[in-house]
């Protein structure tokens, strides 16, 4: 080793011939930005030769080819389908990077921590060091990307959500969310249901928060079980409501469609998160 550089390191191959091996080279999984973090002036090393260029009298090196590149069989260590362990490494806004080996990490995004809860930041659910079990999800072998799910590790709720919740069905909750349209009751198996503002008395109601208080315990009756949209709709007016009241309440309810009066539950969690009036993570 004769140089190191930012960008690479000289190697002496004989005496006035040198040759460069660039950090790009110096290893398949490590992130290294500068050769002096791993060698040393002095230092022998072997390496293979990756190109001659006569003319400019460069010889181009390289380090990690000595070794297979430990991304060519990914899938066969890890298919997808797979469950793993793993160390959290890193968390970012998007999601939790889980060591698989020594360089090789799996990315769960935060869409893939929870079938229940609207995830905003990883660090809700994880934190770093902590030890996780996932499922493999996909591979990309091209970008050098592992997707991993720790969701997957369990049966989706809301697949047989219509056996646990009918319409009509007396429910007991916590208030876990307020915002302007209405309140995010969290029920029996981590379930959240919305009581839609309209459902809250039978009299008029300006404010969310005049009726129920977050950590309030509720009992509700489910007038609407929505396994496409991941919705429940609750009713407080209408848990001592007849047959009959209860299904024109059903069908009215029925013709809130996704808008400003009533959203889909994710769009509905991202609404509350934006412009609750009164906010608390749902399951703390």
């Amino acid at each position: 080793m004769t140089k190191l550089l930012p960008y690479g390191a000289f190697i002496e191959i004989e005496k006035g011939v040198e040759g460069l091996v660039h950090v790009s080279e110096l290893s398949w999984v490590k992130r290294i930005t500068r050769p002096s973090d791993v060698l040393e002036i002095g230092q022998e090393i072997s390496a293979v030769v990756l190109g001659i260029s006569i003319e400019e009298q460069k010889i181009s090196l390289g380090v990690r080819q000595l070794e297979s590149n430990p991304w060519d069989e990914i899938e066969l260590r890890y298919p997808v389908g797979a469950t793993i362990k793993g160390p959290v490494r890193n968390l970012t806004a998007y999601g939790a990077f889980v060591e698989l080996e020594e360089g090789i990490d799996g990315m769960i995004h935060v869409s893939d921590m929870s079938w229940t809860r609207k995830i905003n930041h990883p660090s809700e659910v994880l934190k770093k060091n902590d030890e996780v079990e996932a499922i493999v999800l996909a591979i990309d072998k091209v970008n050098q990307r592992v997707s991993l799910g720790i969701k997957q590790t369990e049966d989706d709720p809301w697949s047989q959500i219509d056996s646990q919740f009918k319409v009509g069905d007396l429910v007991k909750g916590t208030v876990a969310k307020i915002a302007s349209f209405g309140a995010f009751i969290s029920l029996e198996g981590d379930i959240d249901g919305l009581i839609h503002i309209s459902q809250l008395s039978e009299d008029h109601v300006e404010k969310v928060k005049d009726i129920i208080k977050v950590g309030e315990e509720i009992e509700a009756r489910v007038i609407k079980v929505d396994k496409v949209e991941r919705r429940i709709g609750l009713s407080i007016k209408a848990v001592n409501y007849s047959e009959d009241q209860l299904k024109k309440e059903s069908a009215s309810f029925e013709s809130l469609r996704p808008s400003s009066e009533m959203v889909g539950l994710e769009q509905a969690f991202n609404l509350a998160t934006a412009a609750s009036e009164d906010w608390s993570p749902s399951g703390d």
